[in-house]
């Protein structure tokens, strides 16, 4: 994965947010430590009631056009999608929380959860799990939730491949917590569950319909419209898929981000 230096534009104020990922997972530059140490002593973090960063919580900031909301707090956050990682190409530099990151500690970057916040994140292909301190921004990067540091990539057993499906869950510090890095359980999905690109939710289904009619004229695959209930009555959700890969999942969004449709994530059923 791939991450830049970047000044973002919140209101009259300048954040320079050193976790901002790149739109693009090629020639990053990014890798593992020359020499990987044993990482077997590493420990989860472990939640404490921490005060907020000065300057990693603005109330928004913008990053290639985007802007993006910061939460007031991670109460009941929980979500799937895809995780990816950074190492060395930003080892000891400065994150958006003011401190500096250590590919050895079990951090992570997320776009909106408050710096910092402590959160759960299982594997759901082989059913790891383990706890970061969220103290970064980022992933800038279509169809990506989370942006775990080389430690914590290689403790959910992603490294290899670069990304990871996973669930986020934002930890509330007071309550009690696991002690340890769970290892390989019992997944929560099958490993050849199907892998879809959702590109809109409509409370509507003649607002679902149209998107479906739009993007059908793009040939970019098989479009379904699936019914199901939300917070607030039935809600539509226009996908796309069945998908072989992340990879495929992050061509067809780059396809739609030209159409100026950017709001994608990947569901698995």
């Amino acid at each position: 994965m791939t991450r830049a230096a970047l000044a973002c534009l919140t209101g009259s104020l300048v954040l320079l947010l050193a976790s901002c990922s790149s739109t693009t997972t090629v020639d990053t530059g990014d890798y593992p430590p020359p020499k990987p140490r044993d990482i077997s002593g590493i420990s989860d973090a472990v939640p404490r009631a921490e005060p907020y960063s000065r300057y990693g919580n603005p109330e928004s900031y913008v990053v290639f056009g985007k802007r993006y909301y910061t939460m007031p707090d991670g109460n009941g956050y929980k979500e799937q999608g895809i995780a990816s990682w950074y190492g060395s190409k930003f080892h000891g530099q400065r994150t958006s929380s003011g401190e500096t990151y250590d590919l050895y500690k079990m951090t992570a970057a997320h776009r909106s959860l408050p710096l910092p916040t402590y959160a759960r994140v299982t594997n759901l292909r082989n059913g790891r799990s383990i706890i970061v301190k969220i103290n970064d921004r980022g992933p800038f990067h279509n169809n990506r939730i989370i942006d775990l540091s080389y430690v914590a990539a290689a403790k959910l057993g992603i490294l290899e491949y670069g990304t990871g499906l996973v669930e986020v869950e934002a930890i509330n510090p007071s309550a009690p917590q696991p002690a340890a890095t769970r290892v390989a359980g019992k997944p929560a999905i099958s490993r050849d569950a199907p892998m879809y690109l959702q590109v809109g939710a409509f409370s509507q289904r003649d607002n679902a319909n149209r998107l479906r009619s739009r993007l059908q004229t793009a040939n970019i695959g098989s479009i379904q419209i699936v019914e199901g209930n939300g917070s607030a009555g039935p809600l539509y959700r226009v996908r796309i898929g069945p998908l072989a890969s992340v990879d495929e999942a992050d061509r067809i969004a780059n396809t739609l981000v030209s159409q100026g449709i950017s709001d994608t994530r990947v569901i698995v059923d």
